[in-house]
């Protein structure tokens, strides 16, 4: 049985005495273990990142920029290779894995203008003979705790950013896929990447506190489950550190009357069933609006019929697996409780089957209409193929509906008014919205974060608020006084004059 070993200091690592199975969703078989780290394994990754980071730190600009264009080109060459090593183990299309991997990128390459994203500012004659600067400096050896269910590109949001600014990066991927991790380490390593810089410790909740309590670790990444993140952000801050934890979603799509309906349900579908909708920017409800509702309800049960469901590395497939078993029975469970509770379902995925693939952690989408606050379909992240629909009035009801849901991480509206279009981004408390979009994930020229639930803390990721998260400030008020100048010092609080 192939295990997964750890990544330290620029090589593989012995995997210890604990490891975890790793299975393939298609076929539920396991197909590889993974090591788990102790604290010791945590406390080696440490030692050697913090080894290389007092070299890495005075590196020149171009170096690292060199070190991120060269990993930029190592992932478009590979990424096919790295898109079926994803599907194997998450269950997601290879053309969805590579998706991702495009995304991540995207990172690497606004990394890659580093000269310009670390430029300071400079006021020249502040005071008679005084100038004044500033610069960004690397925090230290930082760390990342990522999901599952973005192996490559939840990942690429942090250590191109941490490791281009300076700084040295422990992963801790998880444990359900990690092999997407070790496979970007060694590209680091063809890239030109010193040993150490870049790190990978796999493990459960162990190696989840070590690296939270660890003293040589200064900051901490984090995307998961809201409990998670505000246990994740409790406990690193409490030791000291600056912490980035993303939680939970419960993303909602409005439909207005005036909406292409055809074009609506198309990309709600998308959006629902996409990855078999565990992707924490999935669209999970559809609100309808006023008169639209039972149209919609048509359109999308015709589109939800039509998916075609199968392992990620078949041909045309749209839809694969979820990731483990205990997934699959809690989203059928969940389709069930929706139906006690008086929802319709529309169209039910539950007890799918594959041809070849019977032991396969498969369900087909399922369709929910009627469904209420009240339910726990709604009220609960299924993180699964299931798309709930919400009938209100009016778009103020809509927007009030989002706005009474803990969660705000992402929103979209179908319509073609421009009026209810910037009424609704004004009024929704939500992070990121779409306008006839219905996975509106930011550009890594922006930042990616939610409200509320949805980010624990005040720190999003990449773009600029990753730049700012990864490093710290420094000011300089600088005087060169004429040889034999002589500059009174004042006993007063010094002001410019």
């Amino acid at each position: 049985m192939k295990i997964i070993e750890h990544w330290i200091n620029g090589s593989v690592a012995g995997p210890g005495p604990r490891t975890t199975p790793v299975f393939n969703p298609a076929t539920g078989w396991q197909q590889a273990q993974v090591a788990l780290a102790s604290q010791a394994d945590v406390d080696a990754a440490v030692a050697a990142a913090a080894a290389a980071f007092e070299t890495w730190s005075e590196s020149s600009l171009t170096q690292r920029t060199q070190v991120m264009f060269a990993f930029r080109q190592l992932l478009v060459e590979h990424e096919e290779e790295l898109g079926r090593i994803i599907s194997a183990e998450h269950g997601k299309t290879v053309d969805d894995a590579r998706g991702e991997i495009v995304r991540g990128r995207e990172v690497v390459e606004f990394a890659c203008g580093l000269g310009d994203i670390l430029k300071g500012k400079f006021s020249d004659q502040v005071s008679r003979g005084v100038d004044v600067h500033n610069f960004r400096q690397p925090l230290g050896v930082v760390a990342g705790i990522t999901p599952f269910n973005f192996p490559a590109m939840v990942p690429l949001w942090m250590h191109p950013i941490a490791i281009a600014t300076g700084n040295t990066f422990i992963l801790k991927p998880s444990e359900r896929d990690p092999s997407a991790a070790n496979f970007v380490a060694e590209l680091y390593k063809r890239a030109g990447l010193p040993d150490g810089v870049f790190n990978v410790v796999h493990g459960d909740k162990e190696a989840v506190d070590a690296i939270l309590t660890h003293p040589g670790i200064e900051a901490v990444s984090f995307v998961g489950s809201t409990p998670i993140a505000k246990y994740v952000h409790e406990s690193a801050t409490k030791s000291g550190k600056r912490v980035q934890a993303l939680g939970g979603a419960k993303n909602h799509a409005v439909v207005l009357p005036d909406a292409d309906l055809e074009f609506a349900a198309n990309q709600i579908t998308a959006g629902a069933y996409g990855s078999a909708g565990e992707r924490c920017m999935a669209v999970s409800v559809a609100v309808a609006v006023g008169g639209v509702a039972d149209a919609l309800v048509g359109v999308l049960e015709g589109k939800a019929r039509a998916v075609k469901v199968g392992p990620g590395d078949a041909p045309d497939i749209e839809m694969g697996p979820l990731v483990t078993k205990a997934a699959q029975e809690r989203v059928e469970n969940a389709v069930g409780a929706a139906a006690a509770q008086g929802a319709t379902v529309v169209v039910d995925g539950r007890g799918l089957k594959i041809d070849g693939h019977e032991e396969g952690f498969f369900t087909g989408p399922s369709l929910l209409d009627h469904v209420t606050a009240e339910m726990d379909a709604y009220k609960e992240e299924l993180f699964g193929p299931v798309l709930a629909v919400v009938r209100v009035d009016t778009l103020d009801e809509a927007i009030d509906l989002i706005n009474a849901n803990p969660y705000g991480n992402g929103t979209a509206l179908f319509t073609g008014s421009g009026e209810a279009a910037r009424r609704f981004q004004r009024k929704v408390e939500v992070g990121m919205i779409g306008v006839n979009v219905p996975v509106p994930v930011p550009m890594s020229y922006y930042s990616f974060g939610g409200w509320k639930d949805s980010l624990i803390g005040d720190s999003p990721v990449h773009g600029p608020e990753g730049i700012r998260f990864y490093t710290r400030p420094k000011v300089v008020t600088t005087r060169w006084p004429q040889p034999k100048q002589q500059v009174a010092a004042g006993f007063t609080f010094p002001v410019s004059s």
